[in-house]
């Protein structure tokens, strides 16, 4: 495992994520990544330890990461699901966290529609003073911090599998297409992708990417993003010459607000398609957080087709990640 320190306690955004930090979770997750190879796939670090995954909405992958994460390290898990919970009968989030804290629980992932939710329950936690870490597995329209991570991870060990690390996305060319207004994954990713130094480049309608978004989601850190950071209401200028394409989920449920005219214009102008991938590097990669709406963000025959998709390989990387931030900020406890 890497030596550097980690000093962070909680996982809740990447706004304030250091180059360390990013190098000290990409190379744990590489050690993970070969432990996964093996045989027999699980190790001691966590046992003893208890693991609640608090997913307060709907979730496959991450959800399903993060237990077998858990269980590769040896935690005890306990999974809670709001709709069969104490929750419909009347309970506060806080007072159901306070009774995973009673139960012993040592790391609370928690995943809540609402933004600030885990923020909220990390600071219930510090102001009880118990040693309770909180990790956010997604959190309304604010970010989705485990998720940046394996996406960083996937494109950096494509490029450096034996020693990830975010400098080599220097100076790269990253399209971010989609559904970005209301996308927790996209704010992560640019966070991400700014502190690597490469050029990041959003694409969707006006009504999906406002043209005050960066002023509006990052404040005061708008100058951090400057010169990296590029706006565009047209596909071709930011698929041209980009060396990864990542494509967002279309949420039909913001169909109901008008926002598109229809899923069959959207696709015709920023669904990617081998034909609009042209426009990139020979080389280019895509990937998609899932789940996909086929033949909307992308067309079903690229989206299978390993010689240009990464999107399995993000889901194999998230597990490697997930056991990275749960050891790093569990291993103190043990």
């Amino acid at each position: 495992m890497p030596t550097t320190t980690w000093n962070r306690h909680h996982v809740i955004s990447l706004a304030d994520f250091t180059t360390a930090e990013y190098n000290t979770v990409l190379q744990t997750a590489a050690s993970f990544q070969e432990v996964l190879s093996r045989r027999t796939k699980k190790v001691p670090t966590l046992q003893g330890q208890v693991v609640a995954n608090l997913f307060f909405e709907p979730s496959t992958r991450t959800r399903s990461s993060f237990e077998l994460a858990a269980k590769r390290l040896s935690a005890d898990t306990l999974n809670f699901a709001a709709s069969t919970s104490s929750m419909t009968k009347g309970e506060t989030i806080l007072d159901t966290a306070k009774t995973y804290l009673a139960m012993g629980t040592d790391i609370m992932v928690i995943r809540h529609k609402e933004a600030g939710v885990p923020n909220a329950i990390a600071a219930e936690m510090d102001r009880l003073g118990v040693r309770v870490s909180v990790l956010n597995a997604g959190d309304g329209q604010h970010e989705h911090p485990s998720q940046g991570l394996l996406d960083l991870f996937t494109i950096c060990t494509l490029i450096d599998s034996n020693h990830p690390r975010i400098e080599l996305l220097a100076g790269k060319k990253i399209a971010i297409v989609g559904d970005i207004l209301h996308s927790r994954v996209a704010r992560s990713n640019i966070w991400s992708l700014i502190a690597s130094g490469a050029q990041v480049h959003l694409a969707a309608p006006p009504t999906l990417l406002p043209k005050l978004f960066a002023q509006y989601i990052y404040g005061e850190k708008t100058d951090t993003l400057n010169g990296q950071l590029f706006l565009h209401w047209q596909l071709e200028p930011a698929l041209q010459d980009a060396d990864f394409v990542m494509t967002l989920r279309l949420q039909k449920e913001r169909m109901t607000a008008h926002l598109l005219p229809s899923l069959r214009e959207y696709h015709q102008l920023f669904g990617i398609t081998r034909q609009k991938l042209q426009l990139c590097k020979p080389n280019v990669k895509v990937l998609h957080p899932g789940p996909v709406n086929r033949g909307v963000e992308i067309s079903s025959d690229l989206m299978d087709d390993p010689e240009f998709s990464l999107i399995q390989s993000q889901v194999t990387s998230g597990v490697a990640v997930r056991m990275a931030l749960l050891y790093l900020i569990g291993s103190g406890k043990t």
